[in-house]
Order: structure tokens, then C-alpha cells, then sequence
């Protein structure tokens, strides 16, 4: 992510994320909510995904079979590590081998960190740590945990914990949340000193209790509205504004915090982050993480 932004900027190109809820009203109402104070200070936040809904927990590697004719194996492997073909991979599941992919939380954490990390003005965290079942060398775990902490933003931001969650793990239930309703199958809290927000896998959100938001009245739009996700795009290759979510920008630095995450899990133990340098301070066998190795014949 820190490379291909270093590249965008470098050589003056359009990029975008295909984070699309990011050019939608309903995150950036929920990011001026939180930013005018509707519920005071944020100190937690709490995000999660119903995913994997593809195999993770998968130590061992299929057995190999004949590559498919219309298949040029080499080059869909790309710069990963060589393996002769097998089922499970292609064209859905490598989503959650780690020589391919990054397992549900970086699958579906650059669309639900998104509110988040916009709404608080995330930057790098100080530490992130795992917890898991299933987690292998082959493929992702059943079901993650990860807690980020990260520092005060200047005078008004406090420090955050925020909590991922996936594999039907879900936050402990808000008490503010009315009987006989449930929390999304995927979605985000923010936990303020004076109220709740939950946000739906739409990034449409809601105070809690109910009655909060029955007598809310939102802040007037202060943010830039955008023409759609896609306008964005052809409108930054046509030389115009860069899209919002672009890769040096915005996308690339967000990336960054989702992975750590991925980090931390595979490094099996808490890491301490120093972000300017991309590395864990008390974890040197965690590099191996960050940057890889590629194949010969692709590298950088």
C-alpha cells in the first residue's frame, strides 16, 4: 500500500480504491455526526463482518491437478510463491490463502474501517494484537479478533481502541440498543462519552438509543459531496480532482492500518508499531509480513 501510493505520487497517475460506499451520503453523514460532537468524544469503536464466507482454517494444500487448458497458471500466480495447480483457488476462494489474499479482515476491512478511519482522522496505530482459531501458514483463520490502539490526534481526539471482528464474532451488545433489535450481520460503533452510533454495512447510521436519534438534529453538510464512485474515477483519468479514496492519498494510508491487523495475527504476538518506518519495533520476524519476497522473473 505505502509503495503504490509512493508510485501514484511519483508518477502523477490517477488511482482509486474500490472502496464505493466512500462516495456515498451515508458515510459522510455519519463522519460529520461524529465530527460535530453528536456524541462527545470517541475513546472506542467497534467494526465486523460476517466473512469469511469462503474456506479459511485450511492447513493443508489440495492435491494438485492437470492446469485447465484455457489457464495460463504462471501468470494468474503472478509474483507468489510456485504451487502446481489445485481446486479452491480460482476464480473466488483465493481470497483467503495468504500467498493470494487477506482473509476477511482485508477483504471486507477496506469497506467497514472506511467510516472509521475517515471519521476519527486515524493515523498509524501504536500497537495491534490478534487473537484467532484456525490461523495457518495456507490460509486465514476461522475467526479473528484484532485490537488496534491508537494515539491522540492533536488536543480534541483522544486516544482509540478499536476492535475488528469476523467469522460471526460480533462486539458485546449495546445497552442502548432497543429490546428485540439485533446489531447488522456487518458493521461499525462508535462509542462516544455521550451517546452510540451504529453504522450498517450500507454506512447508513443511527444514534442509539432510539429516541436520541428521533430528536437529533444533524449538523448542515460540511463535507464535499461526490458525483458517485465511478465519476470520480473517469473524471480523475481525464485529468480533473483526484478521486476521494485515491491511493496516496487516502486509500493507501488506510490500507495500511487493515493490514497491520493481518500483521499481528500471522506474527502470532502484540506488535508495537512504528508506522514511519513500516516496521514492528519488538517484532523483527513480523517483517516478513510486511514485505515479501516475490518469485523470480516478477520482481519490483
Amino acid at each position: 500500500a505505502r509503495a503504490l501510493g509512493e508510485a501514484a505520487r511519483k508518477y502523477n497517475v490517477a488511482t482509486q480504491m474500490d472502496n464505493e460506499g466512500h462516495a456515498g451520503e451515508g458515510l459522510r453523514r455519519v463522519v460529520e455526526w461524529v465530527q460535530s460532537d453528536a456524541i462527545g468524544p470517541v475513546a472506542e469503536v467497534h467494526i465486523w463482518t460476517d466473512r469469511p464466507i469462503w474456506p479459511q482454517a485450511v492447513p493443508e494444500r489440495p492435491p494438485a491437478k492437470p492446469v485447465p487448458a484455457h489457464l495460463d497458471w504462471d501468470l494468474w500466480l503472478g509474483p507468489a510463491p510456485y504451487r502446481d495447480y489445485h481446486d479452491g483457488l480460482h476464480p473466488f476462494n483465493w481470497r483467503g490463502y495468504w500467498d493470494f489474499g487477506t482473509g476477511a479482515l482485508g477483504d471486507m476491512g477496506c469497506h467497514f474501517f472506511d467510516v472509521v478511519y475517515w471519521a476519527l482522522k486515524l493515523g498509524h496505530p501504536t500497537t495491534v494484537e490478534a487473537i484467532s482459531e484456525g490461523n495457518n501458514q495456507e490460509t486465514g483463520p476461522k475467526w479473528s479478533i484484532v485490537t488496534y490502539q491508537f494515539p491522540a490526534r492533536g488536543d480534541d481526539l483522544p486516544p482509540v481502541t478499536l476492535k475488528w471482528y469476523d467469522g460471526h464474532k460480533l462486539p458485546p451488545r449495546p445497552k442502548e440498543l432497543a429490546e428485540g433489535r439485533k446489531l447488522p450481520t456487518n458493521g461499525s460503533m462508535f462509542v462516544g462519552g455521550k451517546g452510540t452510533i451504529l453504522v450498517d454495512d450500507t454506512g447508513g447510521g443511527r444514534l442509539i438509543p432510539e429516541e436520541k436519534m428521533e430528536a437529533f438534529k444533524p449538523p448542515e453538510p460540511f463535507l464535499p459531496r461526490s458525483p458517485g464512485h465511478k465519476i470520480e474515477w473517469l473524471r480523475a483519468c481525464q485529468g480533473g480532482e483526484p478521486a476521494s479514496s485515491n491511493f496516496t492519498d487516502y486509500g493507501g494510508p488506510m490500507t495500511e492500518v487493515v493490514l497491520l491487523g493481518n500483521v499481528a495475527l500471522r506474527a502470532g504476538k502484540k506488535i508495537e508499531w512504528d508506522g514511519a518506518n513500516l516496521r514492528a519495533t519488538n517484532a523483527p520476524e513480523a517483517d516478513q509480513y510486511v514485505r515479501r519476497e516475490y518469485r523470480k522473473g516478477w520482481e519490483l
